[in-house]
């Protein structure tokens, strides 16, 4: 399936509801592994035990319908996007969705108060102390 909008972006966070277990971590990224391949939307998740931050990049159409997924996932709140827009090429080849742990939880908190491509810089600047190969 293709589609003329062409190669965009997505940096969200957000933050784990307070009722939701920390379990449902594993469960939103194992089930939104298989559906991302399924759409060709690739990204990383990273989480710090109570922020979520995400990258998605993929077709802009149905980037939009799945941030709407998102915004109705009552597994978390506060989601605020950081940045949006179009995208050269994939930073995220090989994943349909990684996920990896931040030990620093104040780096999310910084990110968070990052907008536009400052967000994106301070997002990929983390992977470089995380263990993940983009």
């Amino acid at each position: 399936m293709t589609h003329s909008s062409g190669l965009h972006e997505i940096l969200y966070c957000s933050t784990l509801a307070q009722q939701a277990p920390i379990r449902v971590v594993a469960d939103i990224a194992g089930k939104a592994r298989s559906a991302n391949l399924q759409r060709g939307i690739t990204g990383l998740l990273i989480f710090d035990g109570q922020h979520f931050c995400q990258q998605l990049e993929g077709d802009e159409q149905l980037l939009a319908a799945l941030m709407e997924r998102i915004s109705d996932d009552p597994r978390h709140t506060d989601i605020t996007v950081l940045h949006q827009g179009p995208l050269a090429s994939r930073r995220f080849k090989r994943f349909s969705l990684g996920y990896t742990p931040v030990e620093d939880v104040e780096a999310l908190e910084r990110l968070q108060r990052l907008r536009g491509e400052s967000a994106v810089e301070a997002f990929v600047g983390l992977l470089e102390s995380l263990d993940v190969e983009a």
